[in-house]
Parts: C-alpha cells; sequence; structure tokens
C-alpha cells in the first residue's frame, strides 16, 4: 500500500505556491509517466501533473499548463 505525500508546487497559471497529495507510482519510470489534471486550488485552472519514479525510488513531479 503506497501513502500518499504532500508537495507543494507553484501553479503554473497564478504562480501561487499550494499543497498537493501524490500517490507514488512503483512502475511509472521516464517513458511510462503517471499524468493527471488537477484543478489549482487558488485561481481553479487545470494543471497537468506528469509523476516519474527513478530507480532508486525518488519521485520527480513536473507541473504545467494542460495543453502544454
Amino acid at each position: 500500500m503506497a501513502f500518499l505525500e504532500e508537495r507543494t508546487i507553484s501553479c503554473p497559471y497564478c504562480g501561487e505556491s499550494i499543497e498537493v497529495l501524490i500517490e507514488p507510482v512503483e512502475e511509472a519510470q521516464d517513458e511510462d509517466a503517471a499524468q493527471y489534471i488537477e484543478d489549482c486550488q487558488v485561481c481553479c485552472r487545470p494543471i497537468q501533473f506528469k509523476m516519474t519514479t527513478a530507480f532508486n525510488g525518488e519521485i520527480h513531479l513536473e507541473v504545467s499548463h494542460e495543453n502544454e
């Protein structure tokens, strides 16, 4: 069972720092990134999240505009 991890990100639209919860995905290596969309808690615009897990277990999280 994976535990949720809290991260602070900067919204690509409004620039506000927001807290998000991510669930580690063990099988998401570089070419197999887990992607999902979540609305910003401040400006309500859709943020695209791309999460990959390195071989050492470290989670890399990228955020961008929905259409990038």
